[in-house]
């Protein structure tokens, strides 16, 4: 039998990782060494092949035996099993190895053939997403892009190993913010029918009969929270309407009701923009039927205790290496905070939900960390999210070219339409006018094609422009802030979205023109070593996937795919595709050709990024 036939059936389920570690298991156990210490890791150098196993370094003090007599027992085996072109034993015990390029091509071929690109199914959990975080009556700013960006991220990758996600915006909608505002539009429009006497009145109001848009409740709230801010009776007015809505007044409650709709078409136009998703559009509000009655129960079972006319519960722990204040679930005047309504929130996702998550993920910034360990462990005292667990994913600032938290140049902060559409325009400058058809067909057929082209040049320009943004902040470590660059974020060179997505591009190309040679991909061969390196990081896409979302680190994924367009472009060079030696080696490499753009369109897309057709 040849070797090709040897290796035609790959173990049910591996990856090659998965694979190769259960070789090194089968060489450590047939040694009599425990399977533990058998994982390999990437070669530090590419001239020691594909992987390394360091295994035999700490196994060498607890058996008392030289970590090369190890070494050398364990790659003897490893060579007698098959699946390696090359295993030497290297330094102080160090076991080099170089992948068959039989094994190799099997997994390659095997992952090709596979609509998920080898990403390993997890089992099934319920998981539950907060990301966004809108408030009504406010436009989305530069602080809520990380918060989406990542969380949807996090979302595609999550489902992508099979998880049943459920993502949630969780908007800003009620409390004292809410009772200012009414106070504001009640001076400045005074003759809207929610102000009406009569109760039938009152409740007629809606987003369509209000009378202003998004733009006027933008100009509204500033001047409410400032006017609140500097008058003690003015803050008073907005506890008392605040108090009448939460009791129902039915004017208050028509017009909190417009404005949330008019809020939500607005912040759909920018989530739309951002292809975020959300399956719920839940907020503050859809919850404070439960925290009188929650609070209640607090007391009752002790957990919530009076201090100093505050309902506080006691969250520090013996183990806590910095003092842990106490969560304030509602002031001396009886007011529910963020907390309160957090605590209820949690409540009623896993006790009214259903079926329970087993994972709830927090996509805030990372200066909440404090007030999100507090509700944590308040939730857990109470009982309310038993098997659950509730994860604070926290994001660092977006910050400008300074180092300072990104403003607009008139220092405020800045809306995140307008830094998507400076992105965009950016790209555009960039990208230049799509180049005329040269058809002659006449006027009008030319001004046709001229409407047609400057609308696939601004499609492009968005597609650039938004891949620029969600790429640069993606390719940052969550936790870390990062420099919004939109000059270098559009960039076709170095570690860019448009970079990663020119590469996709490329390749399209190639396949597109070998199909119109009649040209097809065929079984794929290993030989060269730019076809080596290409498959082989193709082939650590299951495991790059797998510890992104362990670690709840898109970033990941971006520095991957980044590296893996690199990998690709030096295959290019040295292995020529429709002019290959022979038309198995051109079908081969058209094979490798299409492996790399599968993972690299997926991996774009678990970033949330689109890829062009053309670029």
């Amino acid at each position: 039998m040849r070797e090709s036939e040897k290796q035609a059936a790959s173990p049910a389920g591996l990856t090659l990782a998965g694979e190769i570690n259960q070789l090194l298991e089968n060489a450590f156990r047939a040694c009599g060494l425990p399977a533990s210490f058998a994982r390999a890791a990437r070669a530090s150098r590419p001239e020691w092949g594909e992987l390394q196993c360091n295994g035999a370094l700490p196994l060498a003090k607890s058996l008392g035996r030289p970590p090369r007599e190890i070494a050398a027992a364990v790659a003897e085996q490893l060579r007698a099993g098959g699946g390696f072109d090359v295993v030497e034993v290297a330094g102080a015990g160090f076991i080099n190895l170089k992948l068959s390029a039989a094994l190799l091509a099997r997994h390659a071929q095997a992952q090709l053939a596979d609509p998920a690109c080898g990403i390993v199914q997890e089992p099934r959990q319920r998981i539950m997403l907060d990301y966004g975080g809108p408030n009504v009556a406010k436009p989305l700013h530069v602080g809520h892009l990380r918060s989406l960006v990542i969380g949807e991220s996090l979302r595609r990758i999550l489902r992508a190993q099979g998880h049943d996600t459920v993502s949630d915006v969780h908007l800003g909608d009620w409390g004292l913010q809410m009772g200012m505002l009414i106070a504001q539009i009640r001076r400045d429009f005074p003759s809207l029918s929610c102000f009406a006497q009569q109760p039938e009145l009152a409740a007629s109001l809606d987003e369509a009969s209000l009378g202003f848009g998004m733009q006027d409740l933008q100009r509204l709230y500033p001047l409410a929270a400032a006017a609140c801010k500097d008058d003690p009776a003015r803050m008073a007015e907005a506890r008392e309407l605040t108090a009448a809505l939460q009791a129902g007044h039915p004017g208050y409650i028509a017009l909190w009701r417009a404005i949330r709709a008019i809020s939500l078409q607005v912040q759909q136009q920018d989530f739309a923009a951002l292809d975020v998703h959300f399956d719920l559009l839940l907020g503050e509000s859809d919850v404070q039927s439960l925290i009188p009655p929650m609070l209640s129960e607090l007391r009752e079972r002790g957990i919530g205790i009076e201090s100093a006319g505050a309902l506080v519960v006691e969250v520090a722990e013996d183990s806590d290496a910095h003092p842990m204040p106490p969560l304030l679930l509602a002031k001396s005047d009886g007011a529910a905070l963020y907390a309160t309504t957090d605590l209820a929130t949690i409540l009623s996702r896993v006790r009214d939900s259903g079926t329970a998550p087993a994972r709830i993920i927090y996509v805030v910034d990372q200066r909440q960390a404090l007030h999100f360990e507090q509700v944590f462990r308040s939730a857990r005292r109470a009982g309310y999210a038993p098997g659950v667990e509730l994860v604070h994913a926290g994001f660092g600032t977006v910050n400008g070219v300074d180092g300072k938290p990104y403003k607009t140049r008139q220092g405020g902060v800045a809306q995140l339409a307008d830094l998507l559409n400076g992105a965009i325009d950016k790209a555009r400058e960039r990208l230049g006018a799509l180049p005329a058809d040269g058809s002659g067909q006449g006027a009008t057929s030319d001004e046709a094609g001229q409407a047609a082209r400057a609308a696939q040049a601004e499609t492009l320009a968005r597609l650039v422009g938004i891949a620029a943004v969600k790429f640069a902040d993606l390719s940052s470590y969550r936790i870390s802030g990062y420099i919004f660059d939109p000059e270098r974020m559009v960039s076709f060179e170095g570690k860019t979205g448009p970079y990663v997505q020119y590469a996709c591009v490329r390749i399209g190309s190639i396949l597109a023109r070998a199909a119109a040679q009649q040209l097809q991909p065929g079984p794929i061969q290993v030989t060269a070593e730019a076809e080596r390196a290409l498959v082989f990081e193709c082939s650590r896409f299951p495991e790059v996937v797998a510890s992104a979302a362990a670690n709840l680190a898109p970033n990941e994924i971006a520095d991957y795919v980044f590296n893996l367009a690199q990998t690709f472009s030096r295959f290019y060079l040295d292995c020529p595709v429709l002019a290959a030696e022979s038309a198995e080696l051109c079908a081969s490499r058209l094979a490798i050709s299409a492996l790399a753009r599968r993972v690299l369109e997926r991996g774009l897309y678990l970033l949330g990024i689109a890829v062009p057709e053309k670029m």
